[in-house]
């Protein structure tokens, strides 16, 4: 198997973006999945490079990567040493990225097989709603594929809150992270962003346009994120596959660091159902 790790990708006059590499090599073309992050997420969280293994195994190149305002570094990729970056993130520049990624891998890149036969998405939580809208505005992606997605990128504003109004009137607001217990500061800018291009982050609208195959998976146990989240991303698209894995968590019963060779049971059952809608 063949693994690029922290390879970077640059662009003039934007940050930089760091991304894992995982295939096999093979004399046919090789379908790519592009993974992406959720919200305080990064691409070597938990388990994720053993489901970058599983997908090579299973005849995919499956690249994955930090956001670049996901508030690591090049030299730091795990945890959030630049809180700055972290508090100039929001859904544009997230998508930004993921046209970057896919216009990398069409363009062809030395650490991406330069035979490729599909590309799809898959988005856990937070990157589920970014991959719906890439999937539903990108004509070169052939599938999408959720992981505990949420539904509804506005309802998490909570709009007519005293913490709502307090962070419009001092421009910013701080979400602690429970596992390294920083207090990661969001810039107003975020939500202005979101209100300028409302129609466009509209989970809703996406996946009622979308002319792909979907599939929608989620833990019938998920404390962050509802199930019914799920069933409303499923009722928008009918034609939409809804898997619901039975005693899964918001992340499919792994944790970090992940420190075993395998896969738990619920997040194994995940990624074969996902190979199996990709195939």
């Amino acid at each position: 198997m063949i693994i690029r790790k922290n390879q970077i990708l640059t662009s003039k006059s934007k940050k930089p973006i760091l991304y894992d590499v995982y295939y096999k090599e093979a004399t046919k073309p090789l379908p790519v999945v592009v993974f992406c992050h959720g919200y305080k997420g990064f691409k070597d969280w938990g388990a994720w490079h053993l489901v970058a293994e599983f997908f090579a195994e299973a005849g995919f190149c499956f690249l994955k990567f930090n956001f670049s305002h996901n508030g690591g570094t090049m030299e730091q990729p795990i945890d959030f040493p630049d809180l700055k970056a972290f508090a100039e993130n929001n859904f544009s520049l997230e998508l930004d990225d993921l046209e970057r990624i896919i216009n990398e891998i069409k363009n062809g890149n030395e650490n991406i097989p330069n035979k490729i036969s599909s590309i799809s998405l898959i988005g856990h939580s937070r990157g589920g709603g970014i991959v719906l809208i890439k999937a539903e505005e990108d004509l070169r992606i052939n599938k999408v594929a959720t992981w505990a997605s949420v539904s509804d990128f506005k309802a998490r504003f909570q709009e007519t809150t005293d913490e709502f109004k307090s962070w419009k009137e001092t421009g910013v607001t701080h979400v602690e992270n429970s596992r390294t217990k920083q207090m990661l500061p969001h810039n107003f800018q975020f939500y202005k962003d979101f209100k300028e291009n409302e129609k466009r982050f509209s989970i809703n609208r996406a996946v009622k346009n979308l002319k792909i195959p979907q599939l929608i998976v989620h833990g019938s146990d998920d404390p962050t994120v509802s199930l019914k989240e799920a069933k409303a991303i499923h009722s928008w698209n009918p034609q939409s596959y809804l898997e619901i894995i039975d005693e899964a968590d918001h992340v499919f019963n792994a944790k970090h660091p992940w420190d075993e060779n395998s896969l738990p049971q619920a997040l194994k059952n995940v990624v074969q159902k996902t190979i199996d809608f990709l195939k």
